[in-house]
């Protein structure tokens, strides 16, 4: 009778335990639909937000990706090949007019381009040289840049959206603390790194057209990425052109 009764308790506290187990992972359930319902609503509320009093602006963090060629090269190389950059970094927004369609964009940021080129390095008696080598299985010129742009920018948005077009057309600037010219003959590889012929500050125009979070971008630099260089009596003038996507994040 003993064992009887303590297998029925025993019955009755799994089942009990079983419905507790159940009502607390319903409660779990909701609370995650909840916290997932909150969040999607805080973050489409942010996005959704440029107001700032009557007015609004757009302090973006950017990142880009872009193809990248070299332009005003002598006649002697065959081209750049495949080359590529990313840049990332912050602009701050300066409205000029109530509506906040027109403003001054300012900012800082971090640029990478990777360079396929035709031309080979050398040095002698301490001087940096160039040579035309269109046979190199590789020739890679890598460099790092701070960046600093400076936009004029117009869009068609509101104070309540986020969805717009949007024109910005400016001037950057940029920095150069490293590059290094990589080539490999196919038998040994060479690197030359911060070679003093490259020209530490350069320049170009920029242009970005798109609407909503797709925007076309491109720089079209102004000045040679070499100074005081030449192939023969021929100047190097090569320089920078990049076609790429900007994405813009509030």
């Amino acid at each position: 009778m003993y064992s009887l009764f303590y297998f029925a308790t025993s019955n009755n506290i799994i089942v009990v335990l079983k419905v507790v187990f159940l009502i607390r992972l319903n409660q779990m359930k909701k609370g995650i639909l909840l916290f997932f319902i909150a969040f999607s609503i805080a973050s489409f509320a942010q996005k959704d937000s440029l107001e700032l009093g009557d007015r609004y602006a757009e302090d973006q963090l950017y990142f880009k990706i872009s193809y990248n060629q070299l332009f005003s090269q002598p006649s002697e190389v065959s081209g750049s090949g495949f080359s590529y950059g990313l840049s990332s970094g912050f602009i701050k927004d300066f409205i000029l007019n109530k509506q906040g369609s027109l403003s001054v964009g300012l900012g800082i940021g971090y640029n990478f381009d990777s360079f396929n080129h035709g031309l080979r390095v050398s040095e002698q008696n301490n001087e940096v040289t160039f040579e035309v080598d269109n046979s190199l299985s590789t020739n890679e010129l890598l460099v790092h840049n701070l960046e600093f742009p400076l936009e004029f920018r117009w869009r068609n948005s509101n104070a309540k959206t986020y969805k717009f077009w949007r024109v910005y057309l400016g001037v950057k600037a940029s920095y150069n603390f490293s590059n290094n010219f990589k080539f490999n003959d196919g038998t040994q590889s060479f690197a030359f790194k911060n070679v003093s012929r490259y020209n530490k500050w350069q320049y170009g125009l920029t242009l970005s057209v798109g609407y909503d979070a797709f925007t076309l971008h491109t720089y079209y630099g102004l000045n040679p990425i070499l100074k005081d260089s030449s192939l023969g009596t021929s100047d190097i003038s090569t320089k920078i052109m990049r076609i790429g996507l900007i994405f813009y994040l509030l």
